[in-house]
């Protein structure tokens, strides 16, 4: 696990572990201990973001935009101030994904949505938007103890399930924990394993706050509290190191009520946006979204329209091959 921490987020060390302290930072996040009174502490940060009333995602505001409907829901925006903002954008991953290939793989995803919608829906469908936009996320390395429980069919003899536990080290490398409000968590599912979150310190992986035009993408900002970041952030290694257990940990084929804790001994985190392409499509007169990842066209999700023409059509079918069984099975 790499060891380097963004310099701008360090503002010092836990005097009792020796962890790094991030800047927003009130108690170390391995042992609690409460953190030095800094200068860094005393600075009150304030910055302006338009605010969507209906999903509520910001992005950073600039006078250029002005205020438009969100991008993600296409709501009414607001202009609000965050006044010390604890989480701030640390780089942009950079667009390999360019405007001709994400409309050409809307497209392609059109056709291919399966027999339960209509037909013409890639015929018939009229692009709205295509907006590049830049969603927030965590990306952090960890190291924990994790002590677990729980119950399997090895050793049950004549019962169904046998108690076992357990105690492992585990590493955490590269995970990612979405801080956006403007993608849903299944939205932020379905792209988040494009990125690449590898050497993400060399220049090449990720290009510093400043040289991200706004004028080409907006960009949504971090509006969570340190806390509430934390929180998120050991939320996301319980569940990761619970799935570990389930799967190599617990001895015998089948298990149950797994339970873990964890003691985190090591957590860097690093603040980046992502970037993807959000697009609006209408179809009949109705608006759909779908995203695509800013990396690799081939992540995408959506909605897309259901044909409940051909929902009848099938349960017609249906009942008529009963109703046929069941004639021949009353003549017979």
């Amino acid at each position: 696990m790499s060891d380097s921490v963004s310099h701008a987020a360090v503002i010092g060390r836990c005097e009792r572990c020796e962890s790094p302290l991030e800047r927003g930072d009130l108690r170390c996040a391995i042992c609690g201990m409460s953190a030095p009174h800094t200068r860094d502490m005393e600075e009150v940060l304030s910055i302006q973001v338009l605010r969507c009333e209906g999903c509520g995602a910001a992005v950073a505001y600039d006078a250029a935009i002005g205020a438009p409907n969100c991008s993600f829901c296409g709501s009414v925006m607001r202009m609000d101030e965050l006044v010390d903002p604890p989480e701030q954008t640390g780089g942009y991953l950079p667009f390999r994904v360019d405007r001709a290939e994400a409309q050409a793989r809307l497209k392609k995803w059109l056709g291919s949505r399966g027999f339960f919608r209509p037909k013409d829906l890639a015929s018939r469908s009229r692009l709205e938007s295509l907006k590049p936009l830049f969603w927030v996320g965590w990306v952090f390395d960890a190291e924990a103890e994790v002590t677990w429980t729980a119950d399997s069919n090895l050793g049950s003899r004549r019962s169904s399930w046998a108690p076992h536990s357990g105690a492992t080290s585990m590493v955490f490398d590269n995970l990612l924990v979405s801080a956006s409000r403007g993608l849903s968590s299944a939205e932020v599912d379905a792209v988040s394993g494009s990125y690449e979150l590898n050497d993400l310190e060399s220049a090449p992986h990720s290009a510093p706050p400043d040289s991200v035009d706004l004028e080409i993408a907006l960009v949504e900002s971090f509006d969570v509290q340190r806390s509430l970041a934390r929180r998120r952030i050991v939320k996301a290694i319980e569940m990761t190191a619970a799935a570990r257990v389930e799967h190599s940990h617990v001895p015998g084929s089948r298990c149950r009520n797994v339970h873990t804790s964890v003691l985190l001994e090591k957590l860097v985190t690093r603040r980046l946006s992502f970037p993807a392409w959000v697009l609006a499509y209408r179809y009949d007169g109705k608006l759909y979204r779908a995203v695509i990842s800013g990396q690799d066209a081939s992540s995408m999700t959506g909605t897309s329209p259901f044909s409940y023409a051909r929902l009848f059509m099938v349960l017609g079918i249906v009942a008529a091959v009963v109703a046929a069984v069941s004639l021949a099975a009353s003549l017979s």
